[in-house]
């Protein structure tokens, strides 16, 4: 009887304990099923590099959590981004570590090339570098330099331990042509039959002391024409360098001889009468006009035998000389003028002011020795005066005029007269100076292209 009273109390105390694990596997089960299911979207641990952007990936988790971070990314360091969730029964408290490391390596930048030549005779001389890093900054000092064989290593680690190398290829050449500079004017202007004198050249070259220096030239100068002198260099290597000088033979002015030279026009009302004149006297002159006027006096001047030039389009000087570009859009504006009336390529000039004049310091330091030398190089020729009428200052009367140009005259020297055509005293007193200078056995010409100018100091 006690056998079974205990069998009993087995059972019942096993079937107790199965039913108490059912329960308590069923409550898990729905705690598992109802429990808010939340982790981390991508690493758990992140690195990234200094002073580049964070995105933070968050959590899978669709109520609002809330996120707590203390990343840094302008500082080195290790960072975390908790992300926290809590409701009534159930608290989360998840995290996410973030690294802020150096990940960049420092750049190294050499002076001159990759590949870098040198003089055979010679030894490579560096030519510099310098190191930055991201975070260190300046890092040349920390450069180290080797020397293998054709070769220079160039190597740099930051204190993050990233290291950059670069290597320069040198190698034993002489790469390099010598330099030539002349010796006096690129151009230079001589009178037919004149006598040549060569002023040479200075040479520089990088490697070699002795360079073969050889010159030609083909100058005739018994006959008016541009010329080269063509100087040709080479040093040891071979290297070859070359320059030239322009040569032009040029008429001379003649002495006891008038060349009545008119600015600023053309206008009507005085050029048509000054023209009318110089008809009548069989006098010939030369006109520097602008963009004013009527194109039938243009063309007239050019139908009549007389020699045209460009003078300005604007006459403004605080435009023309504040640049060598604006002088020469200004100029070419009455070059195509000239052309498009008359088929005339015309290359003589007259600078507003004149070479010498000193106005256009105060808009552009030094351009006039620019613009005189390169107009040459275009292939121009400018023509300034040895006698000023003074009808664009004090000769403000035709007697005043007149008395100032023949007093001025000489029989010994060639007289290039400045005038303008623009003026109505310059118009009413040509006539009576013409009669004057025929009179006294003065001769009238033209310039052209094949005279020799007359040219001023520079005086900028």
């Amino acid at each position: 009887m006690k056998d079974k009273i205990k069998k009993i109390d087995i059972t019942f105390h096993f079937t107790f304990l199965n039913v108490v694990f059912v329960i308590v596997f069923i409550s898990l089960f729905f705690l598992f099923l109802f429990v808010p299911k939340i982790h981390l979207k991508g690493d758990y641990v992140v690195d990234i590099n200094i002073n580049s952007k964070y995105v933070d990936e968050g959590v899978n988790f669709k109520k609002k959590i809330k996120t707590i971070s203390n990343v840094n990314t302008s500082k080195l360091g290790s960072y975390e981004v908790r992300y926290v969730y809590k409701d009534k029964i159930f608290k989360y408290n998840l995290k996410r570590i973030v690294n802020v490391k150096d990940k960049e390596a420092p750049k190294i930048v050499l002076e001159g090339d990759k590949n870098q030549y040198y003089c055979p005779n010679g030894t490579y001389e560096e030519l510099g570098y310098k190191a930055y890093d991201n975070v260190d900054k300046d890092v040349t000092s920390k450069v180290k330099v080797e020397k293998d064989d054709d070769r220079i290593i160039y190597t740099v680690k930051d204190s993050s331990n990233n290291k950059s190398q670069v290597i320069r290829k040198i190698i034993k050449k002489d790469v390099e042509a010598p330099i030539i500079s002349l010796n006096g004017d690129d151009n230079i202007f001589l009178e037919v039959n004149g006598t040549y004198i060569e002023e040479n050249v200075t040479v520089k070259d990088n490697c070699d002391l002795d360079t073969k220096l050889s010159i030609t030239n083909n100058i005739d100068n018994t006959k008016v024409g541009d010329y080269t002198v063509t100087y040709e260099v080479k040093d040891k290597s071979n290297n070859k360098s070359e320059i030239m000088r322009n040569v032009k033979i040029r008429e001379p002015l003649k002495s006891n001889t008038i060349y009545l030279t008119f600015d600023d026009g053309p206008r009507d009302g005085t050029t048509d009468v000054i023209l009318d004149i110089l008809k009548e006297k069989n006098v010939k002159a030369t006109f520097f006009v602008t963009m004013n006027g009527s194109d039938s006096l243009i063309k007239r001047i050019v139908d009549e035998g007389h020699s045209i030039g460009i003078h300005t389009a604007s006459h403004r000087y605080d435009l023309i000389y504040a640049s060598i570009d604006n002088y020469f859009n200004d100029l070419n504006q009455v070059e195509n003028r000239i052309y498009n009336i008359t088929g005339v390529h015309s290359k003589l000039v007259r600078f507003p002011g004149g070479s010498s004049n000193t106005i256009s310091k105060k808009y552009s330091e030094g351009i006039m020795s620019t613009l005189t030398r390169d107009l040459l190089n275009k292939g121009y020729q400018y023509y300034d005066w040895n006698v000023d009428s003074g009808d664009a200052s004090f000769a403000n009367s035709s007697t005043k005029l007149y008395n100032n140009v023949i007093n001025n005259l000489s029989h010994d020297k060639y007289n290039v007269i400045l005038m303008h055509d623009t003026k109505t005293y310059t118009r009413d007193a040509l006539s009576k100076i013409i009669d004057y200078a025929l009179s006294n056995g003065y001769s009238f010409d033209s310039i052209d292209i094949n005279s020799m100018p007359i040219r001023q100091k520079l005086n900028n």
